[in-house]
């Protein structure tokens, strides 16, 4: 399985991945001009670009992906929310199932301050299982039988009560980031539920500019798990 990076965070998310013959799209959350340099303009055979939400950095350049002959498939509530329209929207609910070229995609409900957010579960002919959940503050759902893991861990709560305290961050915006937001603490508590005996890597998303640090976040995922950590953006 490849998986590139292209943006992670609150400035934009996009991430591309592929089984070697069906490329997808998780996000499109930066302009579409920025995703085809980044892709080497190799962008004519990705079968669909899937959408968590709808807040801006996960589906900027969704009108574009659609004018570029792309399916995009995303939750009615996305869809209502952003008014998507036309042949290229595909509506997808929690927990049933759809196919995009060689991929069982399974969505299924984050807990998020938008209107049906969603993460993925894709699976591959070959018997990979990539996980990708962001933009949840709690993930009610186990899973067996994982590969690849892409998960968000936006913020410690220790690093983010002294910010608090530091007046770096104010209560109303903490309040925000507990409830829409998957902690450090949380991302431990869902790996240590899960089945992670086939989990070939990890990579941690969405990482807060000021509310987290990445040298720490690795280190403790890394111990935990025993499996190869990677922040955003890092090659495996």
């Amino acid at each position: 399985m490849e998986i590139k990076v292209l943006a992670s965070g609150s400035k934009g998310n996009c991430y591309y991945i592929s089984d070697g013959v069906s490329p997808v799209l998780i996000e499109c959350g930066l302009p579409w001009k920025q995703i085809q340099q980044t892709l080497e303009f190799r962008t004519s055979d990705i079968g669909a670009v899937l959408v968590s939400h709808e807040h801006k950095d996960h589906c900027k350049a969704f009108k574009d992906v659609m004018k570029a002959g792309i399916d995009l498939y995303a939750s009615p509530g996305t869809i209502k929310a952003l008014s998507m329209t036309g042949h290229r929207v595909k509506p997808v609910n929690a927990l049933e199932k759809f196919m995009v070229g060689n991929w069982a995609i399974l969505p299924f409900r984050a807990e998020h301050d938008a209107a049906g957010s969603l993460g993925f579960l894709l699976s591959s002919k070959s018997g990979e299982k990539l996980l990708y959940a962001t933009d949840t503050f709690y993930l009610r759902y186990r899973f067996n039988g994982l590969t690849h893991i892409m998960v968000e861990c936006n913020y410690s709560m220790d690093i983010l009560r002294e910010n608090v305290r530091s007046k770096t961050v104010d209560a109303e915006m903490k309040n925000r980031i507990v409830r829409s937001h998957f902690s450090l603490g949380n991302v431990k508590d869902f790996l240590r539920a899960n089945d992670l005996s086939k989990v070939r890597e990890i990579h941690l998303l969405h990482l807060s500019d000021n509310n987290s640090d990445e040298v720490v976040f690795k280190r403790e995922i890394q111990a935990l798990t025993g499996k190869p950590v990677y922040i955003a953006g890092e090659q495996g």
